[in-house]
């Protein structure tokens, strides 16, 4: 599967994506990095899914937007409420005594700054007294009902908007982490491409799902996709269905796969294993997603995780997450017992005995 590289007609030489300055497609934290240049109507299409535009948008640009569509419908309104008072005749009258044969719209509306703040007192429905419409005067009491109309429609929207991105699937998101680098480690003589990924809150996660895409760029200059299989210890279904302490995912590196040419460090070819994340909140049954992505250079070859998990004085289960990030570096032992170049080593980090390995010449391909 290919998807087409989006070029500019502006750009004068061709730089391949991959290879740009700003190497990354998918962000750590999940984002893509792509720009979408010289399309048709994409202004239309985004009026077209105005609630969309506030789910994704910022609480910095949300609280703006609601400030400043109240303030703008209270304007309008003020205008409205004024020229009402200006076609009827009652901005130039003493409002305490009006002539008799003379019917005032608004009480006491002499000026724009007045009008407003009528506008703002129907629309909050505060009601200080002062002003208020006459039962004598039609258009005033039918202005006052489409005001009403109107910004209860209006607080309904911006409150279900406030709601709605709060509540989102994707907050919860927030508190999946995966691990900075991914590590290649050898286990029983064979080469297992390995991230691990936590959940930081003690609510769990259930139907945990993980898949994997290999972005790769092509000579043509598209973009080949390439799935990647990545399993959990021993279990057999597609999903994890508890997710409470860190999990660590597993791919075989072997001959067939993908990533065994790409991993040598000779073969110096660019490319981006992007990971998604999928699970159900136990709480509200919804699903959330996680993305990040591993660059080569964030591909730790012969490094293996430290142990996050530990038991307290009672015997309980901890988690170390400041062991989280942490690799610790080994070669891998070699996949034929026989190897006669074999030699037990020991690893020493930060002054401290670590594990033992034993150095042979194994590498990936094997």
């Amino acid at each position: 599967m290919t998807t087409d590289k989006i070029e500019s007609n502006t750009t004068k030489s061709s730089v391949p994506l991959l290879t740009h300055r700003y190497l990354r497609m998918v962000t750590k934290d999940g984002h893509s990095t792509f720009q979408m240049d010289g399309a048709q109507g994409k202004g239309l299409a985004y009026l077209r899914d105005a609630w969309g535009i506030l789910m994704d948008m910022r609480w910095r640009w949300m609280m703006l937007v609601f400030s400043a569509s109240f303030v703008i419908h209270w304007l309008v309104f003020a205008v409205l409420w004024y020229l009402i008072a200006e076609m009827n005749g009652d901005l130039e009258l003493d409002h305490d005594a009006p002539p008799d044969n003379h019917t005032i719209c608004v009480k006491y509306i002499t000026s724009f700054t007045a009008a407003f703040s009528f506008s703002l007192e129907t629309q909050l429905t505060i009601g200080y007294g002062t002003m208020f419409p006459s039962g004598d005067c039609p258009s005033a009491i039918a202005l006052l009902a489409i005001q009403m109309v109107l910004g209860l429609m209006l607080e309904a929207f911006i409150t279900g908007a406030f709601v709605a991105k709060i509540a989102r699937p994707k907050n919860r998101a927030f508190s999946i982490r995966f691990t900075r680098s991914a590590v290649v480690t050898h286990t029983e003589g064979k080469p297992y491409l390995m991230f691990q990924v936590a959940n930081t809150r003690s609510s769990p996660l259930t139907s945990v799902q993980i898949s994997a895409i290999l972005y790769q760029e092509r000579e043509n200059g598209q973009l080949h996709q390439t799935s990647i299989d990545f399993h959990l210890d021993s279990v057999t279904s597609d999903e994890c269905p508890f997710f409470i302490f860190p999990l660590t995912y597993y791919h075989t590196v072997t001959p067939s796969s993908p990533l065994a040419a790409l991993l040598q460090r000779e073969a110096a070819q660019h490319f981006e294993l992007v990971i998604f994340l999928s699970a159900v909140q136990e709480g509200t049954g919804e699903m959330c997603q996680r993305r990040t992505s591993y660059l080569p250079s964030e591909i730790m070859l012969y490094h293996r995780f430290a142990s996050l998990l530990a038991r307290n004085a009672k015997g309980e289960y901890q988690i170390k997450m400041e062991n989280f990030d942490k690799t610790i570096p080994e070669l891998p032992a070699a996949a034929d017992s026989n190897c006669p170049r074999r030699t037990d080593k020991e690893i020493h980090t930060n002054g401290q005995h670590v594990d033992s390995f034993q150095l042979s010449e194994a590498d990936l391909t094997e």
